[in-house]
């Protein structure tokens, strides 16, 4: 039997250079929480170093706590990648490492990257500048997630920067994918009778907030029998009866 549960699948931490210092996992887990989420995803800017964390807080808690990152591509273009187990997400930190330039981060102009335990204690700080672009592209991208048995979402491919759309000028008919982000400003109708082609692409909706107050802004409603990878990757691809609403939160 099915049920809803409420996703916000696009959060950055304290680790993102752009997230605000109060997005510590343990502030984050609980303001969704109190939002009502029952599942978030944990998606920094090409470093998977905080998911474990929240991990960890969200099953202390009754969050599921799915394992992300957001990846830059070679085009400049932002991808979430989704994985289910520890080293799955030790493999894609590794593949991360091998192909990000090593540019030291400017804390002055673009913020701390901090790493923070479950007491909201610094631990550590990733050197390198994580909003640089690695030096793989859309499709070596996608190889490497399912080589590893993620799944690749391309990031808010609507917005005006970083999306595909804004790097490209649209959305590859060939593009290879597990389904699209869509962030508030559209609607999965509105880019279906813009780009018929990307009816075949279920679609998420999140709120990719840098901000506590603006986790759960946006989110989805995903129809699946219980909180796993397992389930949400049947639900975006559609599979024995899984569904994913994208309007829910418009209708709050």
């Amino acid at each position: 039997m099915l049920s809803p549960f409420k996703a916000d699948l696009h959060i950055h931490t304290v680790l993102s250079p752009c997230g605000d210092l109060e997005m510590s996992p343990t502030a984050i887990v609980d303001r969704a929480l109190a939002r009502g989420l029952d599942m978030i995803a944990i998606s920094d800017h090409n470093t998977t170093r905080q998911v474990k964390v929240a991990q960890r807080v969200g099953k202390a808690r009754g969050l599921f706590v799915l394992g992300g990152v957001e990846v830059t591509s070679q085009e400049e273009a932002h991808c979430l990648c989704f994985f289910e187990t520890d080293d799955q997400l030790d493999q894609m930190q590794a593949f991360l490492d091998a192909h990000l330039p090593p540019i030291p981060n400017d804390e002055d102009r673009f913020g701390y990257q901090l790493i923070v335990d479950e007491n909201e204690e610094i631990v550590g700080e990733e050197p390198y500048h994580l909003l640089n672009a690695i030096d793989v592209d859309i499709d070596g991208l996608y190889d490497e997630v399912h080589r590893i048995g993620g799944l690749f979402v391309p990031a808010h491919i609507n917005k005006g920067t970083t999306s595909l759309t804004s790097q490209l000028g649209f959305v590859p008919p060939d593009l290879r994918a597990d389904g699209l982000e869509i962030n508030r400003f559209t609607t999965r109708d509105e880019m279906v009778k813009k780009f018929a082609y990307l009816k075949r692409f279920n679609f998420i909706t999140d709120s990719d907030a840098h901000f506590i107050d603006n986790v759960g802004d946006v989110y989805n409603v995903i129809h699946m029998e219980h909180r796993s990878f397992a389930e949400f990757a049947k639900a975006l691809r559609g599979e024995d009866g899984r569904w994913i609403d994208t309007m829910a939160f418009r209708q709050k």
